[in-house]
C-alpha cells in the first residue's frame, strides 16, 4: 500500500516509536541476568505503553459512535488507528519478552495476533474496496438502497416483457414466445438473483443467451431484449457490490467484539500484575 502524504506523519511517528522500542528492548534484554521479564521495571514500562496504545485505539470506536465530539477528524483517527495500532503488537511482545507465560497471558496473546492480523486485513480491504467498487461496479448505488433499486429493476423487466410495446409487425406466435422465454430465463434470475446459479448471474454466459434470443426473435423486439440485457448488468453490479461490503461487514463482525475483548482482558492482566 502506497504511503501517500496525509499518513506520513503518523507513519514517521510509528517508525521512530519502533526504533526506539526496539533498540530499548535489546538493551534491556542484553542487560538483564535472568532475560527479559514483563514483571521487571522495563517490562513494566513496555506493557503500560502498549496498553495505552490499546487503548488509544479503541478511541476511535468512540470517536464514530459521537461523531459530533470535536476531537479532530476521522481521517486522522483512523490514520493513527492504523499506524499506532502496527506498533503495538512489538511493544506487547518486548514486555512479554516474546515468552507466553501463564494461561491468561497466552489468551490474550492469541486474541491480540487475531485483532492485530485482521486489523490489517481489514486496513487493505477499505483501502482496495473503493478501487474495486470504481472498476467492477461502475453504477454503485447507496448500500441501503439495492433492495428499493432491485424492485424497481424488477418492475421494469416485467413491464417490458407484458406490455411489449412494438408495433403490429409482430406475430402473435412471436409474442408468446417473447414472453415465455423471458419468463423461463429472464424474470427468474431477477426476482431471486443471489439464489440464481443460472446462465445470467454470469457477464459471459449472458451475452450468449441474449445473443441466442436475438437470433430467434424478430428484429422488432430486439431493442427490448437489449433494454432487458441492461438489467441484467445492472442486477449482476448489485450482486458484485453487496458482495464487497458483505466482507467489510463480517470484518467488523470479527474485528471489533474481539478488540473489546482484548481491551477488557488486558486491563483484567494489568490489575493482576501490578496486584501482585
Amino acid at each position: 500500500m502506497r504511503i501517500d502524504r496525509t499518513h506520513k506523519p503518523w507513519a514517521m511517528t510509528a517508525a521512530v516509536l519502533l526504533i526506539v522500542g526496539l533498540f530499548g528492548y535489546v538493551w534491556y534484554a542484553a542487560s538483564q541476568p535472568g532475560g527479559p521479564r514483563g514483571g521487571t521495571a522495563v517490562g513494566l514500562t513496555f506493557g503500560i505503553i502498549g496498553y495505552a496504545f490499546m487503548l488509544f485505539e479503541g478511541l476511535l470506536g468512540a470517536r464514530k459512535k459521537v461523531p459530533v465530539w470535536r476531537l479532530g477528524r476521522a481521517q486522522s483517527w483512523m490514520r493513527g488507528h492504523l499506524w499506532i495500532g502496527l506498533v503495538t503488537l512489538p511493544l506487547i511482545l518486548f514486555h512479554a519478552g516474546f515468552a507466553f507465560r501463564g494461561p491468561l497471558t497466552l489468551v490474550l496473546m492469541i486474541l491480540f495476533f487475531i485483532v492485530y492480523f485482521s486489523g490489517i486485513f481489514g486496513a487493505v480491504l477499505q483501502h482496495y474496496l473503493p478501487k474495486m467498487l470504481t472498476s467492477r461496479v461502475p453504477l454503485e448505488t447507496i448500500y441501503e438502497e439495492i433492495p428499493h433499486v432491485r424492485q424497481q429493476l424488477r418492475d421494469e423487466a416485467e413491464e417490458l416483457v407484458t406490455t411489449l410495446a412494438v408495433g403490429d409487425d409482430v406475430e402473435p406466435v412471436d409474442k408468446t414466445r417473447f414472453r415465455e422465454a423471458c419468463k423461463s430465463t429472464i424474470l427468474p434470475f431477477l426476482e431471486a438473483p443471489e439464489a440464481t446459479k443460472g446462465a445470467l448471474a454470469s457477464e459471459h454466459e449472458s451475452v450468449i443467451v441474449f445473443d441466442s434470443l436475438r437470433r430467434s426473435m424478430p428484429a422488432p423486439l430486439h431493442p427490448i431484449l437489449g433494454d432487458l440485457q441492461g438489467i441484467c448488468e445492472e442486477e449482476r453490479q448489485l450482486i458484485r457490490q453487496r458482495r464487497m461490503y458483505h466482507w467489510l461487514h463480517v470484518w467488523l463482525l470479527v474485528h471489533v467484539p474481539l478488540s473489546i475483548a482484548l481491551l477488557v482482558l488486558g486491563g483484567v492482566h494489568a490489575i493482576l500484575a501490578l496486584r501482585f
